[in-house]
């Protein structure tokens, strides 16, 4: 279970809130728009992906982060659960890893994992350390050995976050069905020191 914060951040975010499934539900249409605004996605994503997460949050193990600014909006979402077999991201990253002759990744990597699935922050907000803290948040206690995520290839902040912490390349250059664009799998083993006050 994850602890609940509320602890101060920063000028900007209010605070840091574990959210339950009723709490993200209510706040849907709200986190959705920050996830489009920051993935750089089309505004119609939204009414595509609302199912999606919708169905996610009945996953073993499902958890969620938020961060709220001092108006009581969104600065920030994550979630993630336990990766097993039969999940289209666990599959898909199944499928990439065969085809670049890599199936011992698979033992090694899709066992036991945590798949980190979103971690988004309003892009006014990003570079504030907004993202580090709700990551450290999400993965305190989760039971398992490691995490899993994907994210756009490319310089960008979450890059930097991402190997400052520790990920490590698992997949590079893969093409999701649905998105264009490359993406790089990447993970560490857990813990994950939690965040300091």
């Amino acid at each position: 279970m994850i602890p609940p914060v509320t602890a101060l951040h920063s000028s900007r975010v209010a605070r840091f809130e574990t959210l339950t499934q009723e709490a993200l539900r209510a706040r849907l249409n709200e986190a959705l728009a920050l996830y489009v605004s920051a993935m750089r996605y089309p505004r119609g994503t939204v009414e595509q992906r609302a199912p999606m997460w919708l169905a996610h949050m009945l996953r073993d193990d499902w958890r969620c982060v938020a961060a709220f600014d001092q108006q009581d909006r969104l600065a920030g979402i994550a979630y993630g659960y336990k990766g097993t077999p039969g999940q289209w991201w666990h599959d898909q990253i199944v499928r990439g890893i065969t085809e670049q002759g890599r199936s011992d990744l698979a033992e090694t990597w899709l066992t036991d994992y945590f798949e980190l699935t979103e971690l988004h922050v309003r892009p006014t907000e990003q570079g504030r350390g907004i993202g580090e803290r709700m990551l450290r948040i999400l993965l305190t206690d989760t039971g398992m050995s490691r995490v899993l995520l994907s994210t756009p290839e490319g310089p960008s902040r979450a890059w930097r976050l991402y190997r400052r912490l520790g990920f490590t390349d698992v997949l590079r250059d893969y093409r999701f069905v649905g998105d264009p664009r490359p993406f790089g799998v990447l993970g560490r083993d857990l813990p994950l020191d939690p965040p300091t006050e």
